[in-house]
């Protein structure tokens, strides 16, 4: 970022849940424009991904144990997600010391306000890769953008970066994603406001549609999705509109008729530029039609910085993708593909299936529910998800919900879900523990089988993933 304010580095900052996935690139964000941050992660404490940890400690951070033992001092600003309980003890801690405390997304909002021109990515579903692919452009274009995303990105891995979801830049560009799930899309005020879609995730259609239309209002640009009819719905709240879509024949960004060619491995399309009439060859690395709707939304996106439609269909065709989004973690010699999907809620899931099921071979669907919580709101929804996206010789497996402590309900877990799977006509298995369920997908896999390892905010799904492969193999 060109200029940080110096109430950001004015002061030491103290992370709760420093590996997160959304607190880590706001951690590094910080200490890219000079602040002083430490932290601690209940993760670190139980001993899971030490790489990340101790790669965290290599950049200068100062680690903690979850044990209140780094906050010391009324100076520094607690940051800690809207979910942490009042009994952790570094709540406890900065309380007693009388510590300002700032939510995750307070922090966020404040960097991103503070960028000359922040492009805002919202939307249920996509977010994190149209993020990329935005942040992408914009840096093979030359304008240096600081990015925000939940998920690594790809193409900015390096041996000094190997947890790469921010990028710290020296233009004026700040690219995010913005969530709507806590409601906390209302804090930013975007030069450019991306909408790709809108579904039941985390709250009401009704709380959507009014979150989601203050933030088309507060931008300066709006790019919307035609294709989604809540999104297009929204659109008449724009300022100064940029629309894009696959389908809608008015959208000001689209394809050519008839151009899309999907392979496994990716997909290409002629993308049309109706304001000029002007046509573009466009391939992509990332398979799947929603990858192209997320392409068309990242061209948009920089067309509104004013980047050729041209340049940022080149730029996309070196766009890798990020980690945990349709990951081919790779194939066992007798023909037995493993893919890590971040796949978590009823859209990302369908979205996954259908890139799927878009070519041949048997789908296996391992599913980790990323709480007691999510499963109750959205249960109903990814069964029937499931039953309907997945055919007769396909596997749906589920092991029980992550569970990382705290007091929330356990009574109603993946059981009931499996249940509800087989009364619409699907295929599905509960098997409690997650190594059993390994076992279970390496003993019924065979040739030409797709296993896809689905699930969210859990790191070592990864490792879960790379491990069924090095067993089938």
């Amino acid at each position: 970022m060109s200029d940080a304010s110096p109430s950001l580095t004015s002061h030491p900052w103290f992370f709760c849940g420093i590996g997160g996935s959304g607190m880590l690139p706001l951690a590094l964000i910080l200490k890219g424009v000079g602040a002083q941050v430490s932290g601690s992660d209940r993760s670190r404490d139980q001993g899971r991904t030490p790489e990340k940890f101790a790669w965290l400690e290599q950049q200068g951070f100062s680690l903690f144990a979850q044990d209140g033992s780094g906050v010391i001092s009324p100076e520094q600003t607690l940051v800690a997600s809207a979910a942490v309980e009042d009994t952790v003890p570094e709540v406890v801690r900065a309380r007693e010391l009388g510590c300002r405390r700032m939510s995750r997304a307070e922090l966020l909002a404040t960097l991103f306000n503070a960028a000359p021109k922040g492009i805002a990515i919202g939307g249920t579903s996509g977010k994190s890769t149209v993020t990329g692919m935005t942040g992408w452009i914009l840096t093979a274009t030359g304008h240096d953008p600081t990015i925000m995303n939940g998920a690594v990105m790809k193409n900015f891995v390096g041996p000094d970066t190997p947890f790469a979801s921010a990028r710290v830049g020296q233009g004026d560009m700040f690219v995010s994603e913005v969530d709507e799930s806590d409601g906390s899309i209302a804090l930013y005020r975007p030069h450019v406001a991306v909408l790709g879609n809108v579904s039941l995730d985390h709250k009401s259609l009704e709380e959507l549609r009014a979150l989601f239309g203050d933030f088309l209002d507060r931008s300066d640009v709006s790019v919307v999705n035609l294709d989604d009819g809540e999104a297009a719905a929204l659109a008449g709240r724009a300022g100064k509109l940029i629309s894009f879509g696959i389908e809608n024949p008015v959208a000001m960004i689209g394809v050519g008729a008839g151009s899309i060619a999907e392979r496994p491995e990716g997909i290409s399309a002629t993308v049309i530029d109706r304001r000029d009439g002007s046509s573009h060859a466009l391939t992509l690395k990332l398979p799947g039609r929603h990858n192209l709707a997320n392409a068309l939304a990242a061209i948009s996106a920089a067309s509104a910085v004013d980047v050729p439609v041209a340049d940022a269909v080149s730029a996309l065709a070196s766009f890798a993708g990020l980690a945990r989004r349709f990951d081919i973690v790779g194939t066992s010699p007798s023909g037995i593909t493993v893919i890590d999907d971040f796949g978590h809620n009823p859209d990302k899931v369908a979205a996954t299936l259908a890139t799927l099921k878009a070519h041949p071979g048997r789908v296996i669907a391992f599913f980790q529910p990323h709480g007691y919580g999510p499963l109750r709101q959205m249960g109903a929804e990814l069964a029937g998800t499931f039953a309907r996206m997945l055919g007769p010789d396909d596997v749906t497996i589920l092991c029980d919900p992550v569970y990382f402590g705290g007091t929330v309900d356990r009574s109603e877990g993946s059981e009931r879900i499996i249940r509800l799977i087989e009364e619409a006509g699907g295929k599905a298995e509960h098997v409690a523990t997650r190594e059993e369920c390994g076992r279970r997908m390496a003993d019924i896999a065979r040739p030409g089988d797709r296993i896809v390892i689905m699930g969210a905010r859990d790191d070592t799904l990864t490792q879960f993933a790379r491990d069924l492969l090095a067993q089938l193999s």
